[in-house]
């Protein structure tokens, strides 16, 4: 059984923060997510890299973004 997770064959999602026009874009992958492991990557940049986080960790990270007063979706 194979572990790769293969970004190209993801459902991305853009962060609803997006403006649209280009700015600074988050995407990440919610169906890869469910296996334990989140990818994100740069909307802009769809064939550059992928970073891949720990689900436990991004839930920390968006946590403590809120925590700090920064909206996010």
């Amino acid at each position: 059984m194979s572990t790769t997770l293969d970004p190209s064959l993801a459902e991305w999602v853009k962060s609803t923060y997006s403006n649209g026009d280009g700015g600074d874009c988050v995407e990440w992958a919610p169906k890869i997510a469910a296996s334990g492991v989140v990818p994100v990557r740069d909307s802009k940049v769809p064939a550059g890299p992928v970073l891949f986080v720990n689900a436990d960790g991004w839930a920390a990270f968006v946590h403590a973004l809120n925590d700090e007063g920064f909206p996010i979706a």
